[in-house]
């Protein structure tokens, strides 16, 4: 069974990605700082394949390597990827204080980039793997008052057009999923009448889901996108076309 760790796993895109490639068969390894109800349901209803978690503070950028060493002693060498942490801080750039700039860019790039320098060596021995970064339509397009955030997202689409290239000749796979708007927590505070707008910025009318980016990432897991690497899968109902 192929191990994939997952970034984030607890909620949102990350726990949805989890339940996805758990039921295709992969065997999960969830990070994130604390467990939800929502994962240990996941756990306990995993069948075709098996989801784990691994408790980790991904801001903490010394314990990286430890993790990941933990993780292969216990389930053996990781074939995929999956970068999903990220946190945001809205408001304008002069608002914001060093430190919460610092954090974010912490957590949203410094850090998928340690997990990414230590999680691939066993794909590079196996000369196969998958990493999916997960990237925003923020990166290129904008929104007022994030960004920060929206400098973080742009960097790992770069990352992921660079690493593609360096990793590419080992048979290992680097691609991202831009999402757009979606049904997580990140919308939860918006009242229905946000919520109606943004929807309307769509071309489909709606809010892309959860499961939406799930699927991306499942295929980009599979072996029907073996020779798909560098590239950004926009998931967002026609929001940016």
């Amino acid at each position: 069974m192929r191990n994939v760790l997952i970034s984030g796993a607890s909620r949102g895109f990350g726990l949805a990605i989890a339940q996805r490639l758990a039921a295709d068969g992969f065997r999960v390894i969830a990070l994130a700082r604390h467990s939800s109800a929502g994962l240990q349901a996941a756990i306990g209803a995993s069948s075709a394949g098996e989801i784990h978690f691994h408790a980790a503070d991904l801001s903490d950028l010394e314990g990286i390597a430890g993790h990941v060493r933990a993780i292969k002693a216990a389930f053996g060498p990781i074939y995929g990827l999956v970068n999903n942490a990220a946190a945001s801080a809205e408001g304008l750039l002069t608002s914001l204080s060093q430190a919460q700039i610092e954090a974010l860019v912490r957590l949203n790039t410094v850090s998928p980039l340690l997990l990414t320098k230590y999680a691939p060596r066993s794909m590079m021995q196996q000369k196969a793997g998958r990493v999916v970064n997960m990237a925003s339509i923020i990166a290129s397009t904008g929104f007022a008052g994030l960004s920060v955030y929206g400098a973080t997202k742009a960097a790992m689409v770069g990352f992921t057009r660079s690493l593609a290239r360096d990793v590419g000749k080992v048979g290992i796979t680097v691609n991202a999923v831009a999402p757009g708007f979606a049904e997580t927590e990140l919308t939860s505070s918006m009242d229905s009448g946000q919520r109606a707008q943004v929807a309307r910025r769509s071309a489909m009318a709606q809010l892309v889901q959860p499961q939406d980016i799930a699927a991306a990432v499942a295929f980009l897991m599979s072996e029907d996108a073996a020779r798909i690497t560098g590239t950004v899968l926009t998931v967002d109902a026609v929001a940016t076309a």
